[in-house]
């Protein structure tokens, strides 16, 4: 069953999305849903074509009670944003946080009939705490007449880093109709894909949906939109799915729904609560690995609506009738975002609060500041051209491990970080030349007090946008002093090379483009002579899809005799940084297991010492 006939519209100097059809059902499954719950209740029964009036809702009960603030993060996890909607009563949303998506309800794509206004009618906060999205009727047709509401995040940073998780949740009641006067309600929590706001076509761009019901059902449905429509990786337009889960008295209550996105497992996961309990795990093996990651390793928008009509609820019996009642609402006491960051970030995030500069800025509302703020709800972003840069100064010279990058929508498509002591001179320690995604982590081994990210390349017309620059180190190297990266440009040797196009040399360059790779076989070692002998406190191993699972890090005065100093048989590959104490003149890897049948392959090997 397609419904979904998208469209685009501009939000001020941003493009956004609208309704993409959440969590469509397709018929044959709907029905054997409901089958396989046993008779349904009450469908489409009431009589439809007369012309008495649509019904206004009675005083609803009591509702349970609901969190008085945002709950604390779960363990392990910060809170990232949240919002617990303390405005005074019948005010609207601040509009620097959300904006109101307005406009007829068939063109949003999915065959609803409402109107969504910014009207404190359909949309308010109540003075006690909660956010309410309110389904009006007016005049004597089931069919027209129907006004509510639709509101979205301004941010769209909400996201999972690489080997992390992030869980988005919200406190809702559902509106408190039934299967007998709320035919045609359809109340959702769910959330689109940020690169759709910059053109990537949806369903491409990603859609989870976290809480659906339709037409009073007291029910939830979980959802994963991606792929190509019609048909594609998720079998658009439906999707892949939970299917109908009961949620007793969600109509009447309070209850949590959330999804959490886990990159830190593999294959990677989506997982659906519901107070809680979990219900529903979507792995990443279970669709093709590009359209996953297309669709889900990036950030999101938020979104909250209650639609009226539409291909969901006709699917479920049809509505609104004759019998569906005009003012029922859905009712948010908070909704949050958590974060869980990966394994491999340690310490604080030194950027924040530090002087931040830039090469330009759009407005005096994006300056460069809110790029080390620490709140991802800000954001920098550069005039309209390349080449732009933000840098940092972090007033001391530092020992930098990792760097996370979480862009805005309009994000850099090409980039380097880039490290000086003076500000003036700079070294690249890190490059992304082909990564459309907006949510970036590596782990870096450079030094340097001033740190920048060098933009050449937008993936969209408007400048780069920058939500936040994050940074990991220490001041302190081995010995004393201050770490130094000793191995770039040095001499280096290998065991083998797989072809004239892998050398040795390749992996201390500085260039993260071109790689070392070893023939097919164990043991393999690389090498670098750093001229003179060092204390080594760390070394960075950035390594191809190719990479060891067992190797050593080992030191030598004179290239013959070796000494170990770091050993491991459970490597995962990746961007790896390893603290260490040793001294030499010669450093090196020594592999003696490999994670495929092809040889040992590292973009660079990174030795830091004073």
């Amino acid at each position: 069953m397609s419904i979904r006939g998208m469209r685009l519209h501009l939000r001020k100097r941003r493009k956004g999305r609208q309704r993409t059809g959440i969590g469509l059902i397709a018929a044959v499954s709907a029905l054997a849903a409901v089958a396989l719950a046993g008779s349904p209740t009450a469908q489409g029964t009431s009589a439809q074509g007369t012309t008495a009036p649509v019904q206004a809702i009675a005083a609803q009960p009591a509702a349970a009670v609901a969190p008085a603030v945002v709950p604390a993060a779960p363990t392990g996890f910060t809170t990232t944003w949240s919002d617990d909607f303390s405005g005074a009563a019948n005010t609207g949303l601040d509009t620097g946080t959300w904006r109101y998506d307005v406009g007829e309800g068939w063109t949003f794509g999915t065959g609803e009939i409402e109107t969504m206004t910014n009207s404190t009618s359909n949309v308010y906060q109540d003075g006690s705490g909660h956010l309410v999205l309110k389904a009006l009727h007016t005049g004597t047709d089931p069919a027209t007449g129907w006004t509510s509401g639709r509101v979205e995040t301004q941010a769209d940073g909400f996201g999972a880093l690489p080997g992390g998780v992030v869980r988005i949740e919200s406190s809702i009641q559902q509106p408190n109709v039934n299967t007998a006067n709320g035919l045609g309600y359809w109340p959702a929590f769910w959330m689109l894909g940020a690169p759709l706001r910059v053109g990537t076509v949806w369903p491409g761009s990603g859609e989870i949906d976290i809480m659906e019901d339709i037409n009073g059902r007291s029910s939830t449905f979980g959802t994963l939109h991606c792929g190509t429509a019609p048909g594609g990786a998720c079998n658009e337009n439906t999707g892949v799915g939970s299917g109908e889960h009961a949620c007793s008295g969600c109509q009447t209550g309070y209850h949590t729904y959330a999804v959490e996105i886990d990159r830190s497992t593999s294959p990677e996961q989506i997982r659906w609560y519901l107070d809680g309990t979990l219900y529903y795990t979507l792995s990443s093996n279970q669709i093709d690995a590009t359209s996953w990651a297309n669709a889900v390793d990036h950030s999101f928008y938020i979104i909250f609506d209650l639609a009226i009509g539409g291909a969901f609820p006709a699917a479920y019996g049809g509505g609104p009738t004759t019998a569906t009642v005009s003012g029922g609402s859905l009712n948010i006491d908070y909704v949050a975002v958590y974060n869980k960051p990966p394994a491999a970030i340690t310490g604080t995030n030194i950027a924040q609060g530090k002087p931040t500069t830039a090469s330009s800025t759009e407005s005096a509302s994006f300056p460069a500041t809110n790029a080390t703020d620490g709140d991802i709800t800000t954001r920098w972003s550069s005039g309209f051209s390349d080449p732009q840069w933000v840098q940092v100064d972090l007033g001391a010279t530092y020992n930098l491990t990792h760097a996370t990058v979480i862009w805005e929508a309009a994000a850099a498509s090409a980039y380097q970080i880039q490290t000086s002591t003076n500000g003036t001179t700079w070294t690249t320690v890190y490059t992304n030349s082909n990564s459309p995604q907006d949510i970036q982590d590596t782990a870096l081994a450079a030094s340097g007090r001033y740190v920048r990210i060098y933009a050449t390349g937008r993936v969209s017309a408007y400048g780069d946008s920058l939500y936040e620059f994050r940074l990991y180190g220490s001041t302190s190297g081995s010995g004393g002093g201050t770490a130094t990266l000793l191995s770039q440009g040095k001499t280096a040797t290998a065991s083998s090379s797989e072809n004239t196009s892998f050398t040795a040399p390749m992996a201390v360059d500085g260039n993260t483009g071109t790689r070392w790779s070893s023939t097919f076989s164990d043991p393999q070692w690389l090498q670098v002579d750093l001229g003179a002998t060092h204390s080594i406190s760390s070394v960075g191993l950035n390594w191809e899809a190719a990479y060891g699972t067992a190797y050593q890090i080992q030191t030598s005065p004179d290239g013959t005799t070796w000494t170990t100093i770091y050993t491991t048989t459970t490597a995962t590959g990746g961007n790896q940084t390893l603290t260490v104490t040793g001294s030499g003149r010669y450093v090196r890897v020594n592999g003696t297991a490999r994670a495929t049948q092809y040889g040992y392959s590292l973009w660079e090997f990174q030795v830091y010492g004073v």
